[in-house]
């Protein structure tokens, strides 16, 4: 064969490569013009929410199960209407995507180690815990704490973009964030009461946590301190979150214990 049937060849490949070339680029184009635009929709919707409260507050009106953390801390709506019996009882706030926060806002913060923040009022009880677990042998990390609305979008930004990047739709991806990171406003880590907690040796987290003697360790103490683990595995479809086997939460010495004698998430405890 010649040298022109070679060159024809090679101009139709050239072609193929370049429709597929501009495909790909054109699907990678509108996957990130969706990601920006639910991204800004989230965004907005949120911005929108605080802004009402904040006008709210400035009007002088009272917001229903409104409690003040201390200092110079804004006023944080605990969102306390589904246990109006426990409804001044700040160690039992909800917080997931039923019962966000309405109002961007700081508690009195304390470092509890070196970059480390949580609410002033549980400090001696998580150092007691901390000190405890030295003590039996146990080498914790602690790898997260106290996180503001900007860090929490950060996380959830980067944790989408991860997902997009394996190949997930935006609205997939979305979705399957939002099962392992709370949207701003939703997230526990803004009241200062939780502690993401790993083995100083096995800092991953992913289920393999669980295997730690660190982690077995918590899970069958950390009740003592008035801290349980937040997201258990059998208890996804109530949380909304999945197995999390570092993520302690505080809610006291009495909460803790009942919640962990019988088995019950924050979700069921405050239900009752």
């Amino acid at each position: 064969m010649g040298a022109g049937y070679y060159t024809k060849k090679q101009r139709k490949y050239e072609r193929k490569l370049k429709k597929v070339l501009l495909v790909g680029f054109l699907a990678g184009l509108i996957s990130g013009l969706l990601l920006g635009a639910l991204v800004y929709m989230i965004g907005n919707v949120w911005k929108e929410k605080r802004s009402r409260a904040e006008k709210s507050t400035e009007k002088g009106k009272e917001v229903s199960g409104q409690t003040s953390f201390h200092g110079n801390a804004k006023k944080v709506s605990l969102n306390t209407d589904t246990y109006p019996d426990k409804k001044d009882d700040w160690k039992l706030v909800l917080v997931n995507e039923s019962h966000p926060l309405e109002e961007g806002g700081e508690p009195d913060l304390v470092e509890i180690v070196e970059d480390r923040y949580v609410d002033a009022r549980i400090l001696d009880e998580a150092n007691g815990m901390l000190e405890d677990a030295a003590v039996a042998g146990m080498d914790l990390y602690i790898c997260s704490a106290y996180r503001d609305y900007e860090k929490q979008w950060e996380i959830f930004n980067n944790s989408m973009a991860d997902r997009l990047s394996q190949g997930y739709g935006p609205l997939n991806a979305y979705e399957e964030t939002k099962k392992s990171v709370a949207l701003p406003g939703t997230s526990e880590h803004a009241t200062g009461l939780v502690m993401d907690i790993t083995s100083a040796q096995y800092v991953e987290l992913d289920e393999k946590q669980a295997d730690t003697k660190e982690a077995k360790w918590l899970a069958a103490n950390s009740w003592k301190y008035g801290f349980v683990l937040r997201y258990p595995p059998e208890k996804s479809d109530i949380t909304g979150i999945i197995y999390e086997p570092w993520h302690y939460r505080y809610v006291g010495l009495e909460a803790a214990k009942e919640m962990t004698e019988k088995n019950l998430t924050l979700e069921e405890y405050v239900g009752l």
